[in-house]
């Protein structure tokens, strides 16, 4: 623990120089600055860096030692946030106390300095360890994923454990299950007719789609975990003219992949059929995120962790989350996967975004002991 909180101020000095770099998901040239200075860091820990660019968003990174032949160990953190460019310009990082604020503080650029300090420990002390690991630093985890799901599952094929750098819980827990989640958008087409001349031509394509969003929100059951919601809509052109078009965007949560393939199956099914006759309907979309259910491996991993943790005086207690993350991606498949192994965050994505300072020399040294204890 000493280490760590011998290295804290530099640490926080690092941590000050990335939460300064807008990097929200859209604005490449950030996301890819941000990366540079962290492959930087990694190259003098003796790792490659290999860059997989992306033209419109930023680039992911694959980060291995040189000496890596097959690395048992996934760790991955984000470097996109979700706030405009400019945002880093009118609340820079600042601390109070024993936390430090700003945009994307906790989710999860602090988890990114965790990260980078857990591998120059490991490199100090037992830099064989350094082989065993594979690092994701991906660039788009606030958008879904898009270009980096695929990098994800490539290398979750090869690996035993997952570890994500998302931030640990107000509380201190880890994340050792999560809600998947998804996305449909559903289009439709009416016919449009003036509303005071001939309104008895036209066919609503509005009231059609507000039939179909009270079907699809009576597929909710929030005791078992499943959320169906419409959460924007878009139709007409004029309020005097029977509108002929309208859209709206679904958003769902679900517990379990059963109940993700009952869900997709019971909205395509609600899609396929018109309740106004002369109205047509276009759906698409589905789960893009599975749920990280807590499996045998997952519990499995934790019990690791908390062993580890109780070794240098630090209590593990998990807790389940409906927000979506890259931790869905290697449990999906398999891999025993644990999340939230970055320092305490709170209030994320909001104006008020912090760290608890003090969490993170002990969240950093449970890192790189539980990465030492999976080496073994």
């Amino acid at each position: 623990m000493e280490y760590f909180r011998t290295y804290l101020p530099e640490m926080l000095e690092k941590l000050e120089s990335i939460v300064n770099i807008d990097s929200g998901s859209r604005y490449k040239a950030g996301v890819d600055e941000v990366g540079r200075r962290l492959g930087e860091e990694y190259k003098k820990l003796g790792f490659t860096v290999d860059v997989h660019e992306n033209k419109k968003l930023g680039n992911n990174l694959v980060i291995r030692h040189r000496e890596a032949a097959d690395p048992k160990v996934l760790l991955i953190a984000h470097m996109d946030t979700v706030f405009p460019q400019g945002t880093a310009k009118e609340r820079p990082f600042h601390i109070k106390g024993d936390y430090a604020y700003g945009p994307g503080v906790a989710d999860m650029k602090a988890s990114q300095i965790s990260l980078l300090y857990a591998m120059k420990f490991i490199h100090q002390t037992e830099p064989e360890t350094l082989h065993n690991v594979v690092i994701i630093l991906n660039a788009d985890e606030e958008i879904g994923s898009r270009t980096s799901r695929k990098l994800i599952e490539k290398w979750s094929r090869t690996v035993d454990y997952a570890l994500v750098m998302e931030p640990a819980r107000k509380d201190g827990s880890v994340v050792s299950s999560r809600r998947g989640g998804g996305r449909y958008i559903m289009r439709v087409q009416g016919k449009s007719a003036h509303s005071g001349v001939a309104p008895q031509d036209g066919i609503s394509a509005i009231q059609e789609l507000a039939y179909k969003i009270t079907k699809l929100n009576k597929l909710t059951d929030h005791a078992k975990g499943i959320s169906v919601s419409v959460g924007r809509i878009e139709g007409g052109k004029s309020i005097n003219v029977i509108p002929d078009s309208a859209t709206g965007y679904i958003d769902i949560r679900v517990q379990t992949k059963k109940q993700g393939r009952e869900v997709m199956e019971q909205i395509e099914e609600i899609g396929a059929k018109p309740d106004l006759e002369g109205t047509s309907i276009d759906l698409e979309g589905g789960i893009n995120r599975p749920p990280m259910e807590f499996n045998a491996k997952n519990k499995n991993l934790l019990e690791i962790i908390q062993s580890v943790g109780e070794k240098h005086g630090i209590t593990v207690t998990n807790t389940h989350t409906g927000g979506g993350s890259d931790a869905s991606f290697p449990s999906y498949m398999g891999v025993a996967t644990i999340d939230g192994m970055g320092p305490i965050g709170d209030k994320l994505h909001n104006e008020g975004e912090n760290i608890l300072v003090s969490s993170i020399p002990e969240r950093t040294l449970l890192l790189a002991e539980t990465i030492r204890e999976l080496s073994r």
